[in-house]
């Protein structure tokens, strides 16, 4: 997924970024207010992890600002308030989830997970198609019972085609999961991973419709 990280403290901030894109996930990290709302407009995200109290303003003003807007991004509340009525403001704002720091990474990989299974229609982990039994969850894929070992950009691909597993995904969604602000984008990225994936998972796994995008092979 491409992901905006909107967190001020370095330390939480750096740990979440590099956890988040470890599970082969683009992460945008903004330390103010007004960044992470620039970033919001420029880019459509897959996921927002949004502080409260940033050293420009409330996340929650963001998050009014984007669902009035009529933005459906999912956002995940991360924040030290532990009040009831602090996360009952942050949900009837529009937040999806909710973490009060300090949290386990590990937990926040599982809600991220659980968000984007929500928004994208399947409740299930697991998706099973041909000789592929892909595990959204542990991010794993096996092919006829074995696994396969893919590199974080190569699941990347498979895993954005397995969140819309009937649904055609256009180049530029796919360029989008694969990469952050600064990072290098060459015209024939998306082709290069689709073909790694078909080597390894074969040749039907993914399905290429000229001119339209790519679709998780039936």
């Amino acid at each position: 997924m491409r992901i905006l990280l909107i967190e001020d403290d370095a330390v939480l901030g750096e740990a979440v970024r590099d956890y988040v894109a470890g599970l082969g996930h683009a992460v945008d990290w903004m330390q103010t207010l007004d960044d992470g709302r620039a970033a919001a407009r420029a880019v459509d995200y897959d996921l927002i992890l949004l502080d409260l109290r940033l050293p420009d303003g409330r996340g929650l003003t963001l998050l009014t600002e984007l669902r009035r807007a009529g933005a459906v991004t999912p956002v995940i509340i991360l924040t030290a308030h532990d009040q009831i009525s602090d996360r009952i403001e942050g949900l009837n704002s529009g937040a999806d989830d909710y973490l009060v720091k300090p949290f386990n990474l590990g937990e926040l990989g599982a809600r991220m997970l659980a968000v984007a299974r929500r928004y994208s229609g399947s409740s299930l982990p697991v998706l099973e198609t041909g000789a592929l039994s892909i595990q959204l969850t542990d991010r794993r894929v096996l092919r006829d019972g074995t696994p396969v070992d893919l590199s974080g950009r190569e699941w990347a691909v498979l895993a954005r085609l397995a969140n819309r597993p009937d649904a055609i995904v256009s180049k530029s969604e796919i360029e989008e999961a694969l990469y952050a602000f600064g990072s290098e984008i060459e015209s024939n990225t998306v082709e290069v991973y689709v073909s790694r994936l078909r080597k390894k998972l074969g040749k039907d796994c993914v399905e290429t419709l000229r001119g339209i995008g790519y679709r998780l092979g039936r």
